[in-house]
């Protein structure tokens, strides 16, 4: 695998690319990842703390993560923890639909076997309301989002919790 690494408002060191080398190498453990794919790093600057980015492409699809921390090995470290939950939780899909190696299979899988996987179906019916009402809906159901025909816009709306604690709103044009 080919490594891209490039900092924002951040100088990346010698130590610091040699550091994300070595972490995302020990992904290998757990897929095979061609060696024409490139991983990009990137390390950003977010008021005091640093923010990592990282994407690893496969033929599965792309693994992404984003880590910020105070300390830059420390975000590191949470960013690959989170990309191998997400290949092992993958890999554990497959494994039950699959006898062969975990490995070739992941890499193998083609995107159109995934009708395999079963599709929960729920339908809603979504009340009219201002948005600081949604907020307050999606807050006592402790959802991560909330959709809702907002009554100022006159327009279907979902309202989101972001990870930086603030709140997203995504509008429907119809």
């Amino acid at each position: 695998m080919k490594f891209a690494v490039y900092g924002e408002n951040v100088t990346i060191t010698d130590r610091m690319r040699e550091q994300i080398e070595n972490r995302l190498t020990a992904l290998n453990k757990y897929i095979v990842i061609d060696e024409q794919q490139s991983a990009k790093v990137a390390v950003k600057d977010n008021g005091g703390a640093l923010k990592v980015e990282v994407n690893v492409p496969t033929k599965v699809g792309l693994m992404r993560s984003e880590v910020v921390h105070e300390e830059f090995s420390t975000a590191v470290d949470l960013a690959i923890d989170k990309l191998e939950d997400q290949i092992r939780r993958q890999k554990g899909r497959l494994s039950r639909r699959h006898k062969d190696s975990l490995a070739e299979n992941f890499v193998a899988e083609e995107i159109s076997e995934e009708k395999d996987i079963p599709v929960r179906t729920k339908t809603i019916y979504a009340d009219e309301m201002i948005l600081d009402e949604a907020i307050m809906r999606m807050e006592m159901l402790s959802h991560s989002f909330f959709i809702y025909k907002d009554l100022d816009a006159d327009k279907m709306a979902v309202v989101y919790k972001r990870n930086d604690g603030g709140y997203g709103l995504i509008e429907i044009d119809e």
